[in-house]
């Protein structure tokens, strides 16, 4: 069976299953999303007085999914150059796309280095998120 890894460094998986598992010289990590590791708090909504999410600021969001996915790919002993392909779903592609790009360009600035990308328009998340990542990496040797 291929090692399933847990990352002290990031949020807590919203189900039962790991953060990555590493098989043969691949890492493969489960959904990440922008919750904060300490507080589960997600950086960026924006709350009404009876605590349902209002609003929410995807740029922030997208900075918190990539220190949390940094934070899993580190725990499994990869950097984050080892990203190879990314998966991303956002609940608002009209909306959220050009900011979550913007950030995006920041990470990845050279393209010829960048991994693989797809990005998704979806319904919903299973928590109050805005952008999700599936991940996978080749960690070198």
């Amino acid at each position: 069976m291929a090692e399933a890894i847990r990352a002290d460094a990031a949020p807590r998986p919203v189900g039962r299953y790991p953060h990555a598992r590493r098989a043969g010289g691949l890492l493969f990590l489960s959904g990440i999303g922008p919750r904060d590791p300490a507080t589960d708090s997600v950086p960026g909504n924006v709350l009404d007085a009876d605590g349902r999410v209002t609003g929410h600021d995807i740029t922030a969001q997208t900075h918190a999914v990539f220190a949390n996915v940094r934070a899993v790919l580190e725990s499994s002993g990869a950097r984050w150059d080892d990203l190879v392909d990314v998966t991303v779903y956002l609940t608002d592609m009209a909306g959220d796309f050009a900011g979550y790009n913007a950030v995006w360009a920041e990470y990845f600035p050279d393209i010829a280095t960048a991994p693989c990308r797809t990005t998704l328009g979806i319904d919903a998340l299973p928590t109050p998120i805005a952008i999700e990542l599936k991940c996978i990496a080749a960690p070198k040797e």
